[in-house]
């Protein structure tokens, strides 16, 4: 049987989605609560990597088991086994030729950005702190230029090894409640820390430091350099992964 499971994480204390060996992952401690349970290794596959602190509200990942475990029962069997900081929302049985990252059709994320003049003790691992408040207009003017098919590669970090990089952005929302601003976008795929680069580059436009001039024409020259900084892990989510 292949099944598809979402699985929501807090990032904070793992060293990302990827198992790896020198650090905690979210991919390995789902491995080894099914281990735990039905006594079975599984290769986990996930819809794509998520970063070093980086959260999901529902990453998705597929595995083939033998297990006669009825697939209904898969989530609340399988919290009973993972740290208070991962659970499986959910479980549904797919097609064996089903891939969680090749059968990807798009993919949401989300960036928090809280302002005032002090952190907060409390959300200093869930959202990216600024001093100053960004002018969410024109945040919203700039995000309107990144909309649509373009070449990426001015918002792709160092590391990234992709055949293309260009990309769709299907749309970009941004909201202000009190001092917490929200960039979601939605997309059918992302360059490595692109969203982490869009985030920190719309937060220049809202500081006025870039135009939605500027955005454009770094865009369409391909220049990583004349573009906002790379926020930090801790303000971005992975919302949602269509199929």
């Amino acid at each position: 049987m292949r099944y598809l499971v979402g699985i929501q994480y807090k990032g904070s204390a793992y060293c990302g989605w990827q198992r790896q060996k020198n650090g905690l992952s979210v991919q390995a401690v789902v491995i080894e609560a099914w281990r735990a349970l039905t006594g079975e290794t599984i290769v986990l596959h996930g819809s794509g990597r998520t970063d070093a602190g980086v959260h999901a509200l529902c990453q998705c990942a597929h595995f083939d088991t033998q297990s006669a475990l009825p697939v209904d029962k898969i989530p609340l069997a399988m919290n009973t086994k993972l740290p208070v900081d991962v659970r499986i929302l959910w479980a549904r049985e797919v097609a064996e030729d089903f891939h969680a990252r090749f059968s990807v059709k798009a993919k949401t994320y989300r960036y928090r950005l809280y302002w005032g003049a002090h952190a907060d003790a409390f959300a200093y691992d869930l959202a990216h702190h600024v001093v100053k408040r960004p002018n969410v207009e024109l945040m919203k003017k700039a995000a309107e230029v990144l909309v649509g098919e373009h070449d990426f590669k001015a918002m792709q970090a160092t590391g990234g090894h992709v055949k293309s990089t260009v990309r769709t952005i299907y749309s970009i929302d941004i909201q202000e409640e009190g001092n917490q601003i929200s960039i979601t976008v939605r997309g059918n795929g992302f360059l490595y820390n692109m969203v982490r680069i869009l985030a920190g580059t719309l937060l220049y436009a809202g500081w006025e430091w870039l135009t939605a001039e500027d955005i454009a024409k770094a865009i369409e020259e391909k220049d990583r350099t004349a573009l906002g900084k790379t926020l930090p892990a801790e303000g971005l989510y992975l919302v949602s992964v269509e199929y």
